[in-house]
């Protein structure tokens, strides 16, 4: 084709110079003009369509930002010119103040589309200045960078942030350090710095952090507090958080931890009871970790010790009145000032009454009287007693229970080897079992006693520094053996009940409290195998005396030896009196059992049932 235009173009001279000529031209001549005036249209047409071409090439592609030049409105839009063949139509909305907008001026438009539905080109002033200030933003900035930026609005899962004209999110959980349920607060007209987590080109979206620079920040001033802080230093803070076991400080720079304990002098159950958020406060510095950048605070270290010189303020022997703060099993703690506790141990708080549980006695807030027992001040203790507060009754318990004096009391308790008379409110005296019968050996004092019984004892011993009295029962009685001389002799024959059975013979009640023993070889004249085929308890018998030791208050008896005549009685009586092992063979076989079985103690004692 272009050599066909070359050839249209070179023969353009020719053709000027034919028309300029006379015509007369023939039939053949004319003939001759047709080919070329076809060929002189043709290169015609071919110029108009470069021509077309080159406008076509000229106009910008859609998405292309490109100048406006404003020639005119129309209603609520902007008519633009941008160099194509028909004007650009802007909504009105688009501009700040559309008022403000004049026929010539000229701006940046984004190119959407070249024909809209009305047959205009689509164009956008707003989508233009978005696109300019977003690729103004990927050249400025990138992923690490701090920027500047206005924090605008809140939306679901965070909030809106202005960097530079371009809108930026900022998750919820990036606002601050400390999670924030009110993220209203933060919206401010205040420029802030803020840190690029991560930009998206496609999506043309900015996340920010503001949470990461504040936490470098406050690491920053958190190394360089630590470089400064020493053991024993007071600084200034404030109480940023409160828990059951101690408060958090703001040390401006970092947290240090206030341990309950180390709050106050005196005793406090919960840290709310002496701070609150928000609180400034002066404290010590009692520890600091670098490694695990942990620093320990005190509070009652910053203030005077109430401990110092204690012993000058509260002499030993002292009478004082303080507050009962804490109770435990084993005594209660009582306040002597703030700081100042002293325990009275539940043996300190009567002389006479038996205190389990310090509960028992006192509550928690009673006022009491005390006097101090001990100071231990480098264990910071103090040991009280309420009983010294009154005069001791074991002082004076010889001048009202004189030994051998005889008393009346009430059995209070009973245990394995005696039993307790109450002689007065908190005035014990024991008697033990071997102190209960002249005549009868008792195993457990419930065999004579029952608790509430009034009874009558004498005093036998005092031991007022161990707080004992000795009681002797049997020692109130008269005692039976005093008059056995004269009530039995040997040889008698006496009525009797069997009151226990052995597996060597049986014991027969002559009286109240006396007792006497038939050996299974004094039953009968006939051999026996066992005592229980011969006699049952509550049997009355009869039976001859053949034996009375009254070192040992012993009886013997034989009921074999009640139909003996005289003369039989006296060889078996003088033999149970000798002892003697060569006697005849009956007996000697009696003596020797009989003095077996009185020498069997285990298995009976005098007046035995």
């Amino acid at each position: 084709m272009n050599n066909r235009v070359l050839n249209h173009r070179a023969a353009e001279p020719a053709g000027e110079a034919k028309r300029s000529a006379p015509v007369t031209e023939s039939k053949s001549q004319m003939a001759i003009r047709k080919p070329q005036k076809a060929v002189e249209k043709t290169g015609a047409l071919y110029d108009e369509l470069l021509a077309a071409l080159d406008q076509q090439n000229s106009v910008p592609a859609p998405g292309t930002i490109v100048k406006g030049k404003v020639t005119g409105k129309r209603g609520n839009e902007v008519l633009v010119d941008i160099g194509c063949k028909s004007a650009g139509s802007i909504n009105a909305n688009e501009f700040e103040d559309v008022e403000a907008v004049n026929v010539g001026d000229t701006f940046d438009v984004l190119l959407i589309d070249l024909e809209g539905d009305n047959g205009m080109v689509v164009v956008s002033k707003r989508q233009a200045d978005e696109k300019i200030r977003w690729e103004a933003i990927l050249a400025k900035y990138k992923e690490g960078d701090t920027v500047s930026g206005v924090i605008k609005s809140k939306v679901r899962g965070g909030m809106i942030v202005a960097v530079d004209g371009v809108e930026a999110f900022l998750p919820g959980s990036q606002v601050d350090v400390n999670p924030s349920r009110d993220l209203d607060i933060y919206v401010t007209d205040t420029p802030q710095d803020f840190k690029i987590i991560k930009i998206s080109d496609e999506r043309r979206n900015i996340i920010v952090s503001r949470r990461e620079l504040l936490e470098a920040q406050m690491a920053e001033k958190k190394h360089a507090l630590l470089a400064k802080l020493e053991k024993g230093q007071i600084v200034h803070g404030k109480v940023k958080n409160i828990t059951d076991f101690g408060a958090f400080v703001d040390l401006d720079g970092m947290d240090g931890l206030l341990h309950i304990t180390d709050m106050s002098w005196g005793r406090i159950k919960h840290p709310s009871e002496l701070l609150k958020v928000g609180q400034e406060l002066d404290v010590m510095i009692l520890d600091v970790d670098l490694e695990r950048e942990r620093v320990s605070l005190g509070l009652k270290q910053a203030q005077s010790n109430p401990w110092d010189n204690i012993e000058s303020r509260y002499p030993v022997g002292s009478r004082l009145r303080g507050k009962v703060v804490n109770l435990a099993p084993y005594g209660a703690f009582v306040e002597l000032e703030p700081g100042i506790e002293g325990l009275v141990h539940v043996s300190e708080f009567s002389w006479t009454k038996r205190i389990a549980r310090a509960s028992d006695v006192l509550n928690i807030g009673d006022e009491v009287d005390v006097v101090v027992l001990n100071i231990d001040s480098t264990n910071q203790k103090i040991a009280l007693g309420i009983r010294q507060t009154e005069a001791n009754p074991w002082d004076t318990v010889q001048d009202r229970y004189p030994v051998g004096s005889r008393i009346s009391g009430k059995v209070r308790n009973f245990t394995t080897y005696g039993a307790f008379v109450e002689m007065e409110e908190g005035i014990d005296g024991m008697i033990h079992v071997s102190d209960m019968s002249w005549t009868r050996k008792i195993n457990h004092p419930s065999e004579v006693l029952q608790k509430g019984q009034t009874v009558e004892a004498i005093v036998l011993e005092i031991d007022a520094a161990n707080q004992r009295i000795s009681l002797g029962l049997k020692q109130a009685q008269t005692d039976p053996w005093a008059s056995i001389a004269s009530t039995y002799h040997i040889g008698q024959i006496v009525k009797g009940k069997v009151s226990k059975i052995a597996s060597f013979g049986a014991f027969i009640e002559l009286e109240d409290g006396v007792d006497g023993l038939v050996h299974i070889s004094q039953i009968s004249d006939q051999r026996i195998e066992k005592v229980k085929d011969a006699l049952k308890v509550g049997q009355e018998v009869e039976a001859r005396i053949i034996k009375i030791d009254r070192e040992e208050r012993r009886i013997g008896l034989s009921i074999k030896a009640v139909n003996m005549d005289e003369g039989e009685v006296a060889r078996l009586t003088a033999e149970a009196e000798s002892d003697v092992s060569t006697i005849s063979a009956p007996l000697g076989s009696f003596a020797n059992a009989f003095e077996e079985a009185f020498a069997s103690s285990e298995e009976w004692q005098p007046g035995q049932k």
